[in-house]
């Protein structure tokens, strides 16, 4: 068996099945999410052309999880993804992201010590700096979409603004702690 942090090649043949390389036998998207969760890396390829799939059958995963009913992408952020594909904020859109579920990655481990407390999201390493970075992100993409780019706000305003952000971000932990624990149920 190959080295875990290697990564995992999945071939697709002409036939659309999709063949594990290490293992020599054919797989599901299931088969593959569950790679993915355990830890792998995955890579898939066309056997024919050699060209890179892996972002196709990704989001073929994710759409077919959130068509069950498994949902993990709320609406809003759903209809903002359609919408950066079509405004300004396409280049800033990847970077945000990726470094949001990096970070989200990164504290993971200290959000399950500290789930016994009252948010422990504001316990996570890097919070502070998550949270600085989505308001940024929200102002320019808000100013972006409002008819251009609005100067940076005087720091009295930031700060009353800042209060505001965090009042509507604790409302939607609350939320979102509900939501989690009726699923519990």
């Amino acid at each position: 068996m190959a080295d875990k942090t290697e990564k995992l090649l999945i071939k697709r043949y002409a036939s659309r099945r999709l063949y594990n390389t290490e293992t020599s036998d054919y797989v599901t998207l299931d088969d593959i999410a569950a790679f993915i969760r355990a830890g792998r890396e995955v890579q898939i390829v066309d056997l024919k052309s050699g060209d890179d799939l892996t972002r196709q059958y990704l989001l073929q995963i994710i759409a077919e999880h959130e068509s069950r009913g498994e949902n993990v992408l709320p609406l809003n952020v759903l209809t903002d993804l359609v919408r950066s594909y079509t405004n300004q904020a396409q280049s800033i859109v990847p970077q945000f992201l990726a470094a949001s579920f990096e970070m989200l990655r990164d504290g993971q481990s200290k959000v399950l010590e500290n789930l016994g407390t009252m948010n422990p999201m504001a316990s996570m390493p890097g919070f502070d700096a998550m949270k600085a970075q989505q308001e940024a992100f929200m102002k320019a993409m808000t100013g972006g979409i409002a008819g251009g780019w609005s100067a940076p706000a005087k720091e009295d305003d930031e700060e009353s603004s800042a209060s505001e952000d965090l009042s509507d971000i604790k409302k939607q932990l609350a939320e979102l702690q509900a939501k989690l624990s009726k699923m519990d149920k």
